[in-house]
Parts: C-alpha cells; sequence; structure tokens
C-alpha cells in the first residue's frame, strides 16, 4: 500500500457517512491563513461542521499574512545571523577548504581537473574567488594560513548565503504542505538552530549548495502537491518546471542529489498510477500529463546537467593535473598538451605512446624489470604518467623494410600485421601461453626478443580498427588520437587487454596488461595512439583532432563513477573522520574539521541534540503510526471521521519520510567510506518531519475529539522550539570557534564517544 494512498476502501464508502466533524484547529477561514485542505478539489474536503462560526473580521487575513511575513522575516534574519557571525574568525585552511578552494583555483587558472563530483557547486566556488579578485596561486594547503590577498571571509561567506535559505525554504514547503503557520514556523527554526547544518555553511564546502538545492527541490516538490487537483494552470506549471530545474541543480552539486530524484520520480509515478485510475481521466489528457512531466522532469533536469559540464569544459580549456582521466583526443583539445601539431596517419617507423581506453590505466609501457615468476621475462604494464618508457616503434614483421621518407612512407591500415618495439630497451611486445599474474585466465604480455635478433611470431599483432572519430577515413588508416583500435595476437587469437587490476610492488603496483584468451570485444581491449613523433610526414590539420562534448561528458562521468567507487574505507587503517550511517541519527560521533591546539580557533562538527534525537524518534515512532494505519484501513477500519485528513497525512509523510528514507538508507549500500555530514539532506527532511509530527499528534489527529487542541499543539510547539534554541546556544563555541583548551567544554560531552577533548592518558574524549 503507498504512503500517497488516496482512495479509500469500497467497503468503507457503502458505510454509512459519520456526523461531520468540528473544525480542525487553527483551520477557520479567520484564523492563520488559508485552509487546510483549500487545494483539494469539493469531493475531496471535509464536510464543514454545522455549528455557526464567528464571522471574519474585516482585515483579519491581512494581519494574518502580515503575522507570517513577519515570522519568516525574522527566521531569515536569525538564518543570516547564525550563518555569518564571526565567519572570517579562523584564518587558516579548514577542512575540505583544501579541496575545494583548490577546485575553485582552477577555475581561475582555467587549468583542468578531475574530481568525483559532478561541477556545478565547485563553479559556484570558483566563481566567488573570481569576484574576490583572487589569482589563483595561493594552493589551499590544510591548516596554512590565507596569505593578505586571498579573501577567504568572502569567498565563506558565499558559500554560506546558500545555507541562508534552508530555514525560509522549510518554512514554505510545511505551509505548502498544509502545516499551521506555527508548524511551518518550528521546521524552519529546528533547520536554522541546528548545529552542523549550520557550521557546515560557514566554510568553503559543497554542503551548503547541496543542501539549498535539496530544499529547493522538496519546496518545488510541495507546491506540485499544492496543486496536483488542478493541473495545466499557470501555477501548477511553474512548480513542475520548478521542480525540474531544482533536480538539475542539486544533481549538478552532487550525486547525492539522484536521492532527491528519486524522491520526486515515486511522487511522479503514484500520481500518474492515481490518473490511471479515475474514470474522468480521458487517454489525451493523461498522455498530455506524460509529456509535461518528461519535459519537465527528465528533459530539463538533464539538459541543466549536461549544460553544467559544457561551462566545465569552456572554461577549463588548458592542460591541468586532471588530464589523464580523459582520453588522448580530449587532451589535445587543450591549450598547454603537446598532442597538437603531430602527423594524423602512423606509418612504419613511427615513435608512438598508445593508450588503453579503459579508465585508469594510462599507456603500455615497460621497462627492465622482469616477471618475478612465469616466463620471468620484461614486465610489461600500464602506466598513467608521461615517461619515456611508454614509447613504441611501430614496425614489420621480422625481415621486411618499412618506407623511411614521405615518398615513400607505408601508413598502417586496418587489417596489417605489426610489430611493436620498445624504444628503451629493444624488446618486442610479445605474448605466449602462460598465464596472466593476477588474471590467470589470460597469456601473459611481456617484452621479448632484441629488436630483429631473435624472430619470433609471438611477437606479431594485427590492428584491428574499431572507431574511427576524424571526419573521414576511407582507407581506413591508423591515425592519431582519432582512431581506436585492438591488437590481437596473430598466433594465439588472444586480444590486448588492459584488465584494470594493479599489479604487486614488484611492477611499482601499475596496471596489468594481457592477453585476452575469450577476446572480449570490450572498452578495456581498446587503445589509440597519442603521442606520434615521425618528422617526415606532415602535421594534422587541429580540425580532424577535435572531441566531441558528448564523448568527453561520458567520459568524465565515467571517470568520476570509477573515482568514487575507489573511496573504499581501509579496514586495517583507522580513521578518525570516517563514521558509520548507524552513527548519525544517534548523533555518536563529533568531527573535528580542524587542528586541536589549546591556542588555535577550534570547530567540532555536531548537531543540536534536540533536533537530532528528536528528529530520529519522530521518524521512528511516525514510521510505526503510519504502518498501524495502513494495516487498520486495509482491514476496513475507520480511524478518523475525516477521511480526508488521514489521507493528507499519508501524503505529508510519505514526502518528508521518503526524503528522509532515500536520503539516509542508501548509505547502508555503499562500500565507499562515509562521514557525518552525508547525513545532512536526510538530516532537513528529519527536522521538518518532527515539526510536523508534533502538529499531527496534538492537533490533526485529535481534531476530533472535545475540546480545543490549539493552546496544547502551541505549547509542544514553542517548548521544542525552546528548547532547540537553548541548545544551539549551548553548543555555540563548536559552530563558531572557540581558541582555549577544549577541556574546558568537558561539560559539553553528553555522550562518552564525543572526542572533544584529548586526555593524555586516554587520547581523544
Amino acid at each position: 500500500m503507498s504512503l500517497f494512498g488516496e482512495h479509500q476502501d469500497e467497503r468503507l464508502r457503502r458505510r454509512r457517512p459519520a456526523p461531520p466533524p468540528p473544525p480542525l484547529p487553527e483551520d477557520a477561514p479567520d484564523s492563520h491563513g488559508p485552509p487546510l485542505f483549500a487545494d483539494e478539489p469539493e469531493d475531496r474536503r471535509p464536510a464543514p461542521a454545522p455549528a455557526k462560526r464567528r464571522a471574519p473580521q474585516p482585515g483579519a487575513a491581512r494581519v494574518a499574512d502580515r503575522q507570517e511575513l513577519l515570522g519568516l522575516a525574522a527566521l531569515t534574519v536569525l538564518s543570516l545571523v547564525t550563518r555569518f557571525y564571526q565567519i572570517g574568525r579562523a584564518d587558516r585552511v579548514i577542512w575540505d577548504e583544501a579541496h575545494f578552494g583548490k577546485f575553485g583555483a582552477h577555475y581561475v587558472n582555467h587549468t583542468f581537473y578531475h574530481d568525483v563530483h559532478p561541477p556545478l557547486a565547485k563553479m559556484l566556488v570558483g566563481l566567488s574567488e573570481v569576484l574576490t579578485g583572487f589569482d589563483g596561486s595561493f594552493t589551499f594547503e590544510s591548516g596554512h594560513t590565507y596569505p593578505p590577498g586571498v579573501n577567504y571571509t568572502f569567498m565563506r561567506a558565499f558559500n554560506a548565503s546558500f545555507g541562508v535559505p534552508l530555514a525560509p525554504l522549510a518554512y514554505l514547503t510545511l505551509r505548502n504542505l498544509g502545516c499551521l503557520p506555527s508548524t511551518a514556523l518550528l521546521g524552519g527554526l529546528l533547520v536554522c538552530v541546528d548545529n552542523a547544518l549550520c557550521t557546515i555553511s560557514r566554510f568553503i564546502l559543497l554542503d551548503a549548495m547541496l543542501l539549498c538545492f535539496t530544499a529547493a527541490s522538496a519546496l518545488a516538490l510541495s507546491g506540485l502537491y499544492k496543486h496536483r487537483s488542478r493541473p495545466f494552470t499557470r501555477a501548477w506549471w511553474r512548480w513542475l518546471v520548478a521542480t525540474g530545474a531544482s533536480l538539475g541543480l542539486v544533481t549538478s552539486a552532487k550525486w547525492v542529489g539522484l536521492f532527491a530524484v528519486a524522491l520526486v520520480g515515486l511522487y511522479t509515478v503514484h500520481e500518474l498510477y492515481d490518473l490511471l485510475g479515475r474514470p474522468e481521466t480521458r487517454p489525451a489528457t493523461y498522455a498530455m500529463h506524460w509529456a509535461a512531466r518528461v519535459l519537465a522532469l527528465v528533459a530539463l533536469p538533464l539538459a541543466i546537467y549536461m549544460l553544467c559540464f559544457r561551462i566545465h569544459f569552456a572554461v577549463l580549456y588548458k592542460s591541468g593535473p586532471g588530464d589523464a582521466e580523459m582520453d588522448s583526443l580530449f587532451q589535445a583539445g587543450l591549450e598547454g598538451t603537446n598532442l597538437l601539431g603531430q602527423p594524423l596517419d602512423v606509418a612504419y617507423g613511427s615513435r608512438v605512446t598508445i593508450k588503453s581506453a579503459a579508465q585508469g590505466v594510462g599507456l603500455l609501457h615497460s621497462h627492465k624489470d622482469a616477471y618475478p615468476d612465469g616466463s620471468r621475462q620484461q614486465q610489461i604494464t600500464g602506466y598513467t604518467h608521461k615517461d619515456l618508457n611508454n614509447y613504441w616503434i611501430v614496425s614489420k614483421v621480422h625481415g621486411q623494410e618499412h618506407g623511411n621518407t614521405t615518398a615513400t612512407a607505408e601508413f598502417v591500415r586496418h587489417g596489417d600485421v605489426v610489430r611493436l618495439v620498445h624504444e628503451s630497451t629493444a624488446r618486442n611486445l610479445h605474448s605466449h601461453p602462460v598465464a596472466a599474474h593476477m588474471s590467470k585466465r589470460d597469456w601473459e604480455v611481456s617484452g621479448y626478443g632484441v629488436n630483429s635478433t631473435y624472430p619470433d611470431p609471438n611477437d606479431y599483432w594485427q590492428v584491428e580498427v574499431a572507431e574511427e572519430l576524424s571526419r573521414s577515413n576511407p582507407a581506413r588508416r591508423l591515425r592519431t588520437l582519432t582512431t581506436q583500435f585492438r591488437l590481437r595476437h596473430v598466433k594465439l587469437g588472444c586480444v590486448l587487454r588492459a584488465t584494470g587490476k594493479p599489479l604487486p610492488q614488484w611492477a611499482w603496483r601499475q596496471a596489468e596488461i594481457v592477453c585476452d584468451r575469450r577476446g572480449r570485444l570490450d572498452q578495456n581491449t581498446l587503445w589509440n595512439v597519442e603521442s606520434h613523433v615521425n618528422p617526415l610526414l606532415p602535421r594534422a590539420d587541429p580540425k580532424d583532432m577535435a572531441s566531441p562534448f558528448l564523448r568527453n561528458f561520458v567520459r568524465l562521468n565515467r571517470a568520476m563513477a570509477r573515482t568514487n567507487n575507489a573511496l573504499v574505507p581501509d579496514r586495517d587503517k583507522y580513521d578518525a573522520l570516517t563514521s558509520s550511517p548507524l552513527d548519525w541519527p544517534i548523533m555518536r560521533l563529533g568531527l573535528r574539521i580542524c587542528g586541536w591546539g589549546d591556542a588555535e580557533v577550534k570547530f567540532w562538527l555536531v548537531g543540536n541534540p534536540v533536533v537530532w534525537w528528536a528528529s530520529s524518534l519522530a521518524v521512528a515512532l511516525g514510521a510505526a503510526q503510519l504502518l498501524y494505519y495502513l494495516v487498520r484501513r486495509q482491514r476496513g477500519l475507520r480511524d478518523f471521521a475525516c477521511p480526508a485528513l488521514l489521507e493528507r497525512h499519508f501524503y505529508v509523510s510519505g514526502i518528508l519520510l521518503g526524503g528522509w528514507a532515500l536520503h539516509y538508507l542508501p548509505f547502508f549500500l555503499m562500500g565507499r567510506v562515509t562521514y557525518l555530514h552525508h547525513y545532512f539532506p536526510a538530516l532537513y527532511f528529519a527536522a521538518m518531519y518532527l515539526a510536523y509530527a508534533v502538529e499531527w499528534n496534538t492537533a490533526q489527529r485529535a481534531a476530533g475529539a472535545a475540546g480545543p487542541a490549539a493552546p496544547r499543539t502551541k505549547a509542544a510547539l514553542a517548548a521544542l522550539g525552546l528548547a532547540a534554541v537553548a541548545n544551539f546556544a549551548y553548543f555555540a563555541p563548536f559552530t563558531f570557534g572557540f581558541d582555549y583548551p577544549a577541556a574546558e567544554l568537558a561539560s559539553r560531552k553528553w555522550v562518552s564517544s564525543w572526542n572533544i577533548y584529548d586526555d593524555p592518558a586516554k587520547g581523544a574524549l
């Protein structure tokens, strides 16, 4: 049964209707804003109470609107103060500013780099550096003091500006979901005064952008929910487009944004399924619903995501430290590379380097070291760095001459049989029926012989052109950069393959190269000529070496995924920064994000205990309560005189609890290392659900009971809000920094596993 369920069991519809319920708390037209179900169709709204209500006084609605605006303004001001207060106090590089400040500097310097995250948030960091006039020379080494010419305070403030909207966006989201203004105010306040969310927004990091775009997607989804009964109106279209745009932004900041995509996707699937079951839905209308969602929720986010990469490639047009993660053709288009100006067609006698299309393998390489077992011949590996041992001479088979002048140059074509001679050692690229050292099912590849001294048919490889990216190549010649080819062993029939496995230390942890006995024709068997030296051949036209955007886009995303998957924890090494998803909801650990010297300004990343513990409890109890309602409804039992009340509860809980679950539970399935800040998007949804749960359990669920529920609701909301503010103030030194011994804050160590201060006898405590 879906948490977004709307339809009541048919048996309930046939029962005698229950008496109309009394008015819901704070839901009269003359109270705090619009009615709770103002966005529902007439047939879904609860029946009005027969009791007479006091007629609204003139100007009452305007007063309510003014009060809401004042509350929202106060929340925004508080958010501004908490995010910007003493933001430049620590004048040194804090935590991951060492990474993301450096990435921003690459945009200033226009040098290409590689990272696991999409580029949008990092481009925004780069923009903040450009706005300060930063020249890109500071390297953002961890713990180093910022020099006078680096306006780190503005850079941090720029990032903090993305943390400011979190609280107002939470308020607006809860109002769109039909919550009372006081409930929405509490939800925004809980987000505002959470110490962890505040701290993470005050440094040069990506998390403030990620959280801002996550909050924007939640707001847009809530607006779509609010207008679900009025499709194709202007308001509905605005919220639909806003949802798609926010999804594009959040996924372009970090791949964690895909969890927001999943939330919107589940909601959309339910809506389309619900529309399909309505008898009044015409096929043409249903097709329009599909088309609108495909355009706004699929095409628009994808376009934004790809546009960010387009800008990324356009800005980073110089050769940089990330070149090796991209293929040779892309590198040739970077300013400062030595890959342009080479001959296009490869001829016999050419001096070349050969790069694998497999991620992280690099260039075909050899050196004088021999395999420790097996054939004990010279090692053949894949190496990611530029090196003289990467060069090979393209030769014909033993005993045949090759042309060596422009008049008689003989070019290598598809189907030719060649011999590759390692330039530094004069060994031939060789394979034989000896098991490879890591991939035992494949044959070993080695360096053997001394040029033509020992003719051996095991040195012969047939060139198979697999793909040609240049404008035209009717002769199917082997070309520099643009031709992807395979090398098939003539005698054994196996294919030269980069397995992606690192060899042991005896091969300097370089990549394993084998001859694949099964002849698999995948990415790992593709190669291209990267460097080509032949002074007797003309230079290529740069137009023949242009790399298509889509190819670069796919290649970089694959490299990001590979790097992300490689971030696995080392079980044999203790890392004080990492944590388990089990630690997060109970706040078992905090995180030191800087040096911990007594005189240093120190920051400790820890949440507000009231927000974290209460929200975790609310999520657990709320999920159990939902299950209880679903089981009872499935059995035909009615718990509420107003069915629409429970329907709305399923919707709101589905969005908020679903947002929490989708942003939290997947981390249990990830093999990569996890950190405390990975929980923050889930915490945002949990904080909003906590506020809603207080309203539901003190007001709406009890709406049918005797006596008004509003005073009880207001008291509960106020008590929780005051407790959260008090805790924020109590833990404020960790958020805004303190420059005295951490042992003086020992009273704030509420959990035994918190490493607030160091005991010389016991270590971190």
